[in-house]
């Protein structure tokens, strides 16, 4: 009785890390959610397609030619629209910015995967140096899996200035939290290390997280802080989750970190 009990729970073990393996892509990434959709632009932007591996969708807001250039790369749920309450507030500041949808999501063609999201911001930094807006000229902004992108983009690299919110140390890391019984580090395939890439970054970093995260454990966003070297600066907040509040001083703390890293 007991051999058949724990033949029926390690089939169901298997069968559950088969799933996991299999499907795994389908879990980390969400392109459909739109929990903000029904937020609408403020201001003017031209649509545009960027080369990649395929044609990348991109918004690109381009306020005077003088200021610094924003590339914001997205979580790993929703389209363009579900950012606009952050685009909107961005651009009251002296930024120009561009936003782009990885591979898989909006209409970006593809599917998602680390190496290709890593290909994809490859691509539009590329673009942005073909429009003669330089490296020490650009500032990039990752939200949640997009801090992943962005600090894989930035190594060994002078950008003016890199934007993490709500960051976290690996995908790994944050596998073995939601599937503590699985052997997420031999099943995953995009690992997104983020924190052995830290070492490697030269440019100015601000850490905005709020304490609160359901999602990804603010204590992620501060050994991040921890580990980066200076110059660093950071925004916690004791009452945000995931998706931080776009409040007056988040604002003032991303508009501080713009002047300084001037």
């Amino acid at each position: 009785m007991f051999i058949n009990f724990f033949l029926i729970v390690f089939i169901v073990y298997f069968l559950i890390t088969l799933f996991l393996f299999f499907y795994q892509r389908k879990l980390l990434y969400h392109p459909s959610v739109n929990s903000r959709s029904s937020y609408t632009l403020d201001h003017e932007i031209d649509e545009i397609k960027i080369p990649s591996e395929k044609e990348l969708i991109a918004w690109h807001y381009k306020k005077n030619e003088n200021y610094k250039t924003l590339v914001f790369f997205h979580g790993n749920a929703g389209d363009l629209s579900n950012r606009i309450y952050k685009l909107n507030e961005l651009s009251k500041l002296n930024l120009n910015y561009l936003i782009f949808a990885y591979r898989g999501f909006n209409e970006s063609e593809g599917k998602p995967s680390e190496e290709g999201l890593y290909k994809d911001a490859e691509n539009v930094i590329i673009w942005l140096k073909s429009k003669n807006i330089l490296e020490n000229n650009i500032i990039l902004y990752g939200e949640s899996l997009g801090t992943a992108v962005a600090i894989h983009t930035a190594q060994s690299k002078n950008f003016s200035g890199i934007i993490l919110e709500a960051p976290f140390t690996s995908m790994v890391d944050l596998g073995q939290k939601y599937y503590p019984f699985f052997p997420v580090k031999f099943l995953l395939k995009d690992k997104y290390e983020s924190k052995k890439k830290l070492n490697f970054i030269n440019s100015p970093v601000l850490v905005m997280h709020g304490e609160k995260d359901k999602i990804v454990p603010f204590y992620m966003g501060k050994q991040i802080f921890e580990i980066l070297p200076s110059p660093k600066f950071s925004y916690f907040n004791e009452q945000d989750d995931h998706m931080m509040e776009y409040n007056q001083d988040l604002i003032d703390s991303i508009k501080n970190f713009i002047d300084q890293s001037s």
